[in-house]
């Protein structure tokens, strides 16, 4: 599932790649991605629309329509806000894509100037919702800190995670504390850090947190810097994979020695479901 990393790498592209060009047509060959709008109203809405900004908040990628923001009170200040979950992902398209890169395609955005932005999702388990400013605040406001935002200090941070009763890990991936956080780069964090996922992270002392909260925006940062991990799906803006998956030193590495200790590392999924990877000697 593409986390911050892979969707701020995807949105930063985007941002250099598509900013100022004007979407000519709209094409939603797949309408069960579409989130708040029919086929009809989101083509509406979004023809002629100019691409102001591209970027990220939480594990979604927002492209704002609205061309002049002193005409806010007039313009409709339409976002197209996308969730790509574990399979979808944005690429622009210069007529280079093979038939078999358009394979699933769920909307397209063709552009003035000739090029074409696609959603693809091969599982067709994310969405592309049409927000407008008053929902897209309403939806962005549920959500909780952005780990990277400066203003997130060590003891916001630690209030964010230490008055959770649940284990460490789960209160990293809980989107209402802190927006972007997924399963790799909790198990990641969690291995820097050296403390165990399944600690209830109200045990975890104020020095604790701060590690984590060190360790945490270190490899979030380290993986934007390589564009992301890719596995199988994942691809950037341009259809290049991460190369993070290089660096990890837990998350897929069940049965191989830890890279501190050199005991075996262990792969569970008794902590939240999911596969969660830890060395039993070095995470306390």
């Amino acid at each position: 599932m593409p986390e911050l990393p892979e969707t701020e790498t995807i949105a930063r592209d985007l941002h250099e790649m598509v900013v100022g060009a004007v979407i000519s047509g709209v094409a939603v060959p797949r309408p069960d991605v579409l989130r708040e709008a029919n086929v009809e109203g989101f083509e509406r809405a979004l023809l002629g629309q100019p691409i102001r900004r591209v970027w990220r908040r939480a594990k979604l990628i927002v492209l704002d329509m609205d061309a002049h923001l002193e005409m806010a009170a007039l313009d409709p200040a339409w976002r197209i806000v996308v969730q790509p979950r574990f399979t979808g992902g944005l690429v622009v398209d210069d007529g280079t894509l093979t038939e078999t890169e358009r394979a699933y395609v769920c909307v397209t955005f063709t552009l003035a100037d000739g090029r074409a932005l696609h959603y693809r999702d091969v599982r067709r388990l994310g969405t592309v919702a049409l927000m407008n400013r008053a929902r897209f605040t309403a939806y962005s406001g549920a959500l909780g800190a952005e780990p990277l935002d400066p203003t997130l200090d060590d003891a916001a941070f630690s209030g964010c995670v230490r008055e959770s009763r649940q284990a460490i890990k789960i209160a990293l991936m809980d989107q209402k504390r802190l927006a972007g956080v997924g399963n790799i780069y909790a198990n990641e964090a969690l291995w820097r850090a050296g403390i165990d996922p399944s600690r209830e992270a109200s045990s975890l002392s104020l020095g604790e947190c701060a590690t984590l909260r060190h360790e945490l925006r270190a490899v979030l940062a380290a993986s934007i810097e390589a564009r992301g991990t890719s596995f199988r799906d994942y691809r950037d803006a341009r259809g290049e994979r991460g190369t993070f998956v290089g660096q990890l030193a837990a998350y897929g590495r069940a049965g191989e020695p830890c890279r501190r200790c050199g005991r075996r590392l262990v792969g569970t999924h008794a902590v939240d479901g999911r596969s969660t990877v830890f060395c039993a000697g070095c995470q306390r």
